[in-house]
Parts: structure tokens; sequence; C-alpha cells
């Protein structure tokens, strides 16, 4: 990939194609929770404590891949 092709989400991306994944324009809870590996109430608590905030589309809440970058960019793992 030449610095031309850089990823616009570099985080997502490597996610994605970690998991063979395709790169959307818009993700439902299902697919967030599919991309984390997480179940479909994992991504609801988040929402709920604010760690990852939906677009309020007509009728649904979706996430862009901007949204899903930034949550990935904001989440670190504290130590215990």
């Amino acid at each position: 990939m030449s610095s031309s092709e850089r990823p616009k989400y570099p985080l997502l991306e490597a996610l994605l194609a970690d998991q063979n994944l395709p790169l959307k324009p818009m993700y439902t809870n299902q697919h967030v929770a599919q991309i984390f590996s997480v179940c479909v109430r994992a991504i609801q608590n988040w929402i709920a404590a604010g760690r990852l905030i939906p677009r309020d589309l007509p009728g649904h809440w979706r996430f862009l891949p901007q949204d899903l970058e930034e949550f990935l960019r904001c989440s670190r793992k504290g130590r215990r």
C-alpha cells in the first residue's frame, strides 16, 4: 500500500482485515458486535455508558466508520 493509499480508518480497517470483513458505510449493533466479537448486549452497555456513540438516523441507531474509529482510538485497557 503506497502512502497515497493510506487507510482512512486505520484502526478499524486493520481490525476488519484481520477478520476478513469489508468496510461498510454504516453499521448496526449486530455488525458492531460481530466486529468486536461480543454480544449485542455488550454494545448496548457501551452505548449506555457513553463509550460508543451511535447516530440517530431515521428509525434506527447506526454507526459510521468514523464512530468506530473514534471508539477504537479512545479505548485503552487500563491496568488492574
